[in-house]
């Protein structure tokens, strides 16, 4: 079976990989296959894994041959080729230092999530201004506002208020407030004594965790996978592994919809075995469904129906109740969604269809513009054509609305997909609103969430 296009710009590692892991091959069998057809032995393993991870981009000669050798249609590869090769097409490539870092600490998590990322002890007057202890990275926020140099107040009340917020508005908008919330505590932590830093830890994990959401949202991936980072510190200091596993799990979401599926399955698996089998149902649903979304992406069709079913079975024990204040906006028809998701992924439109258009919530822009994509993906599956405009028009004006410049990337894909069958009359009238809303769409914002640099010797008090 072919695999779908991913969530997000198409690239030609991704693509190679998905489609060298669908027919079961090695690295080494692509590589002597492709000697083989071509009458040449100068390829090796290294170079397909080169090409698979980024770091290089294969020039026309090889791409002729991995279009016949892996029966991928000769446009699309050139196209993802293409792509690849813009410099800010892959936001964040295999060995981005975000992304590595972040990867690293979930391993040192995940084999003892219950020690501390975080060194004992308050910053003390030879800690830069600014930093965060935090090993051999410190996390640095960005400059104080008159606002921010006093300690927060009723913290759970401004993150459950900015929480409302984003069911309303995307990362465009809230993604600057985030980090300037996220600075705040991070200022109140380094200042407090032992007990308050107990007290904050959590305010800062759950800060960090919703700092990372917004700038994702706001087309800003490597900020995002820097606050997760400080996230996932603050909330094992905390002694709080279901947090870390949320941390996890929605920086897994982050990878999946940038083209990175293999990192995304690496992150949602450790956050499914380190929040624990005691995690509550609801949110052991959430990351099975994280697991299943990257494995699907991936290729690995196995995999994701197994986490999918695993998810079903966990979600019929969800008690909302039971579930931590941050997974409020949890519900059957949230589920129901995540599972069209997934099964749109692997080539089951049927299925999806009916899920995702429960998605598609009134009053709730951004879920309309994202499961919106998701549903005008399962129509052209379907060979629905008229009926995937009508979606993909109705998800466009939701994600204007909303400010998800997530979703608006999303939808590019979906458009591009409709190019292929511009000779629709349904199709030339989706192109005609597209270019007419174009100038309202949201733009990618970096606010400076957090930026990472490697502390200067400091003392730390015990």
């Amino acid at each position: 079976m072919i695999p779908p296009p991913p969530h997000g710009p198409e690239l030609s590692g991704p693509l190679l990989a998905r489609f060298r892991l669908a027919r079961g091959w090695s690295q080494d069998q692509l590589a002597a296959r492709l000697c083989a057809a071509a009458g040449v032995a100068t390829l090796s393993r290294h170079e397909v894994s080169r090409w698979e991870r980024q770091v290089r981009v294969p020039g026309k000669f090889w791409l002729d041959w991995l279009a016949v050798v892996l029966e991928i249609p000769r446009e699309r590869l050139s196209g993802a080729a293409a792509t690849s090769r813009r410099t800010d097409a892959y936001p964040v490539p295999d060995g981005s230092r975000a992304r590595r870092s972040l990867l690293a600490l979930a391993q040192r998590w995940l084999a003892d999530p219950d020690g501390s990322l975080l060194p004992p002890g308050p910053p003390t007057a030879h800690t830069p201004t600014g930093e965060m202890p935090g090993g051999d990275e410190a996390t640095r926020v960005s400059g104080p506002t008159r606002d921010d140099r006093a300690a927060p107040d009723d913290p759970a009340g401004w993150l459950a208020g900015l929480r409302r917020l984003d069911d309303l508005s995307g990362g465009a908008d809230l993604a600057g407030l985030g980090a300037s919330r996220l600075g705040r505590v991070a200022r109140a932590v380094r200042l407090a004594g032992p007990s308050g830093r107990r007290r904050l830890m959590p305010v800062l994990a759950e800060a960090a965790q919703l700092a990372g959401w917004l700038a994702a949202d706001a087309g800003d991936p490597a900020g995002g996978l820097t606050a997760y980072r400080l996230g996932l510190r603050a909330a094992t200091a905390a002694g709080d592994r279901m947090l870390a596993g949320h941390v996890l799990g929605s920086a897994s979401h982050l990878l999946a919809g940038v083209g990175d599926p293999s990192g995304a399955l690496l992150l949602a698996r450790a956050a499914c075995t380190g929040a624990g089998p005691g995690a509550p149902a609801g949110l052991r649903a959430v990351l099975l469904h994280r697991v299943a979304l990257a494995a699907a992406l991936d290729g690995r069709h196995a995999t994701a129906g197994q986490a999918l079913a695993a998810a079903r079975r966990v979600a019929d024990r969800h008690d909302p109740r039971r579930e931590p204040p941050w997974l409020y906006w949890l519900d059957p028809t949230e589920l129901a969604a995540m599972t069209g998701r997934t099964l749109a992924v692997l080539g089951r439109p049927l299925r999806a269809e009916p899920l995702l258009r429960g998605g598609c919530r009134p009053g709730q822009p951004r879920a309309t513009a994202v499961y919106g994509g998701w549903l005008a993906r399962a129509y052209l599956d379907l060979g629905e054509v008229e009926q995937a405009c009508a979606v993909a028009g109705e998800a466009l004006l939701a994600a204007v609305r909303a400010g998800s410049v997530r979703a608006a990337g999303h939808l590019a894909e979906v458009g591009r997909r409709l190019a292929a069958q511009r000779a629709e009359p349904a199709v030339r009238r989706h192109a005609a609103l597209v270019t007419a809303a174009r100038p309202y769409l949201p733009r990618r914002v970096t606010p400076p969430v957090v930026r990472a640099r490697r502390r200067r010797p400091a003392s730390v008090d015990t």
